[in-house]
């Protein structure tokens, strides 16, 4: 038991401080955002929780009936992230959403602003190769282009789509923050809290 003890304390407990430090970090941003109009800031957000994987065999755009949709949880979730937004006061630039319904309804609950619709946003799921598809190219390039713009640029959309970008995986309802740096490159500088802890 003693051993057990001394395992938990020299082994475990450094790793869960130094997530719980990580974690921290990526929301200290935040504070420095907060009440202001950032430059350059793009927020890329995936859908909030839509049971199951990819999309039914029938999948038809125009046919929310056809489509993974958000559950009720999912719905609460984003509310919360945008209500969690809100507070921060940080200036929006603009809400952009992919086409899919579950997209489109978390960027309308987070209730940042009028959502418009880009198909670059679209979800990559059944593509080879997200990372060189056209659309992870202009996403990249509308980052890119917001370098210099005032105001927070959120980007909803989907998993395949955010790690093509970034490299990181996101988990439903959450996203991370990005700015592209003067050479074009895109940086990951922050994340949003994960409200259901």
């Amino acid at each position: 038991m003693m051993k057990r003890l001394i395992y938990i304390i020299v082994f475990i407990l450094p790793l869960c401080l130094t997530f719980q430090t990580a974690s921290a970090n990526e929301l200290l941003i935040w504070d420095q955002l907060q009440g202001k109009a950032p430059k350059g800031y793009v927020l890329l957000f995936r859908h909030s929780l839509a049971p199951g994987v990819g999309d039914p065999a029938n999948f038809k755009l125009n046919d929310c009936s056809t489509q993974r949709n958000l559950s009720a949880e999912g719905r609460e979730d984003a509310k919360e992230i945008g209500q969690w937004l809100q507070r921060r006061g940080v200036k929006i630039a603009r809400v952009e959403s992919s086409r899919w319904c579950r997209a489109k309804e978390t960027a309308q609950l987070l209730n940042l602003g009028k959502v418009r619709l880009n198909r670059n946003l679209d979800s990559l799921f059944q593509e080879a190769d997200a990372t060189k598809h056209p659309q992870t190219s202009k996403v990249r390039q509308q980052i890119i282009n917001h370098r210099n713009k005032t105001g927070l640029l959120v980007l909803v959309g989907h998993y395949v789509n955010i790690a093509a970008l970034t490299g990181v995986g996101v988990d439903s309802g959450e996203g991370i923050l990005v700015r592209a740096d003067n050479k074009g490159v895109i940086k990951v500088v922050g994340a949003t809290p994960d409200l259901g802890d």
